[in-house]
């Protein structure tokens, strides 16, 4: 019997309107996260990554808005909940760790009222209960001297002492699910190493699925299980960590890949050709071809299906197009 995953994402679509119409942030997109499991979601800046975080929950602000999809949560589909339960969701069953700590916490109240002020509306603990949980997971955060931290304002903490602080908000009403968006930003390359150990040991602690959005490949091998890489608004493919690493099947992953640091001292560094298109004016078939060294007449027909490409692996790319049958042959011919 195959085991249910908790998240189940499906044809997920999040459009933002403008003066030409409806342009899609978020485009079809589909991916599961089972219990335990750590999925990274990578792509470049602008690729739909945050969008597609903020959908999960609900928190599109106009003019964005979720055009179509579910999202369910161990079966519940949060999209037709009331905005009453929503609440109780956010936070409580998903917990979100935003990129920039200094403005996601509040600079008039202090850290432990910010921690506290979770389980205080979740009804997860009493206000006393509250403070004492709250110096509590300040010290599984690994916050120096929790009991005088807890009440410091986010001013008179370092960028990793708020990132941390953050990580302890997420995990205060133990949600099974926490979605980082790019909780390495901004910080220094030690800090990054720190705060990446903090959230696999604080997922192996509290039994928590995670979903991982970065742009940094290197983070992704080392805290994911599965990745799913975006471009443009779509999921183009996806499959196990280790197998994407040392065999990518779609070119724009084999472009990430090989644009990283890492060969001889003195080498130029690999780029990508072009730029990411404007998400109004993607082209026509698949939005990665004019960037595409593998590019050929179906590319630039319509967008491509997901197809196998590898075990487990999945790559939106004709490069993984079937051969056509006998009768497909005819078809075409005729």
């Amino acid at each position: 019997m195959v085991e249910e995953p908790l998240l189940r994402i499906e044809h997920l679509t999040t459009t933002f309107d403008s003066d030409a119409g409806p342009v899609a942030a978020v485009n079809d997109v589909s991916f599961d996260i089972h219990a335990g499991e750590t999925l990274g979601l990578v792509g470049e800046s602008g690729s739909g990554k945050s969008v597609t975080a903020l959908s999960i929950l609900r928190l599109v602000q106009p003019p964005g808005r979720v055009a179509a999809g579910r999202v369910l949560l161990s079966g519940r589909d949060l999209m037709v909940l009331e905005e009453r339960a929503m609440r109780e969701v956010r936070g409580a069953s998903i917990a979100l760790i935003f990129q920039e700590p200094m403005t996601a916490l509040n600079p008039v109240f202090s850290v432990g009222n910010q921690i506290a002020e979770a389980m205080l509306v979740h009804g997860r603990a009493s206000k006393r209960e509250a403070r004492a949980q709250t110096i509590e997971l300040l010290r599984k955060v690994r916050i120096p001297d929790p009991e005088a931290t807890v009440d410091d304002y986010p001013h008179q903490l370092s960028g990793g002492m708020r990132q941390r602080v953050m990580i302890a908000i997420a995990l205060a009403c133990r949600p099974s699910l926490v979605i980082a968006d790019e909780p390495t930003t901004a910080l220094d390359v030690t800090i990054q190493a720190q705060i990446l150990d903090l959230l696999r040991e604080m997922k192996s602690a509290f039994n928590l699925s995670l979903l991982l959005i970065t742009h940094d490949l290197g983070v992704i091998a080392e805290t994911a299980d599965r990745v799913a890489v975006m471009y443009a608004g779509r999921i183009v493919e996806t499959g196990p960590v280790r197998a994407i690493l040392r065999s990518p099947q779609h070119p724009y992953t084999r472009g990430l890949l090989a644009s990283m640091p890492g060969g001889a001292p003195g080498q130029r560094l690999r780029a990508i050709d072009g730029s990411v298109p404007l998400l109004g004016h993607l082209p026509s078939g698949c939005a990665f071809n004019p960037r595409c060294p593998d590019r050929f007449e179906p590319c630039t027909s319509a967008p491509p299906p997901d197809y196998a490409a590898g075990r487990d692996q999945l790559a939106k790319c004709y490069l993984h197009r079937p051969p056509l049958t006998t009768n497909e042959l005819i078809d075409a011919v005729g």
